[in-house]
């Protein structure tokens, strides 16, 4: 009996994952394709390739680019500090990673734009100099790097912290320097985890909305990335394109997947 009944929740508990992936993921991925596709193949390649939609793509992978190069180099150095060292406030700090984590997205784009926009207390600064950051893809980039620098620091810091300092102060000891000791001790043990933290934090930069939303402007051509091009289609009543252009976003997302797994593949196959 007792047995019969651990059948019954394995796959009582396995019908209901798999019901809520399909109602909650393949469903809706199935409807974008569908949608994207109704007016026809040369409709949806029109979407796809219009200006507007190119200059939302070019400008979605600018910001992700830098986003995640930023976030791959802060991540390391707060990685490093947190684990390698002992010092007052270390906690707040890690705390602190947690930040885009905690607060929604908008409020993320509304602190930059009372930081850098008119009436904030930077922007003043920012006129005498002629820098527009609000409403300008500085702000783009920048609000992304605020809503996905916490995805590489938080993959590595458990690995770095399972690694130990014994490796580094030997070496330190021998006289090897700091970088040398990153490329040739730390890196080899958490390189599938940055890998990792890489692909993640590109994914998010990739889909962001609020934050991006709120310091864009919505200006065609100029501020808008992908989420937001596909946004003015779907408020326009232009739905194909809109669902045409998502998919993109769709590709995109599959790729990540693939991605991620190829490497928790390797990371378990060396672990």
């Amino acid at each position: 009996m007792h047995k019969d009944e651990n059948k019954i929740l394995k796959y009582g508990l396995i019908g209901i994952s798999v019901l809520f992936l399909i109602l909650m993921l393949i469903v809706p991925l199935i409807s974008i394709i569908s949608e994207a596709l109704s007016k026809g193949f040369d409709s949806y390649i029109k979407a796809v390739s219009d200006g507007y939609t190119i200059k939302a793509m070019n400008l979605t992978l600018i910001a992700t680019i830098i986003a995640t190069i930023m976030n791959t180099i802060f991540g390391i150095c707060v990685a490093w500090t947190l684990t390698k060292f002992k010092f007052k406030g270390k906690n707040l700090l890690g705390t602190l990673i947690d930040l885009p984590f905690a607060i929604s997205p908008v409020i993320a784009g509304l602190i930059f734009v009372l930081t850098f926009g008119k009436g904030g207390f930077l922007n003043s600064i920012l006129v005498e100099n002629n820098i527009k950051i609000i409403f300008a893809v500085p702000g783009i980039i920048l609000a992304t790097i605020f809503v996905t620098f916490p995805f590489v620091a938080r993959e590595i810091i458990p690995l770095m912290n399972a690694q130990g300092t014994d490796e580094e102060e030997a070496a330190a000891m021998m006289g090897a320097g700091g970088f040398e000791i990153f490329r040739k001790i730390t890196l080899p043990n958490i390189k599938w985890g940055l890998v990792y933290g890489i692909i993640l934090c590109a994914a998010r930069a990739m889909g962001e909305f609020g934050a991006v939303s709120v310091v864009s402007g919505h200006i065609r051509g100029k501020t808008n990335t992908l989420p937001l091009h596909i946004e003015i289609l779907y408020n326009e009543y232009q739905f194909s394109a809109a669902f045409a252009v998502a998919s993109i976003l769709v590709i995109i997302a599959i790729i990540v997947l693939i991605l991620r797994n190829i490497v928790e593949w390797k990371s378990n196959k060396e672990g």
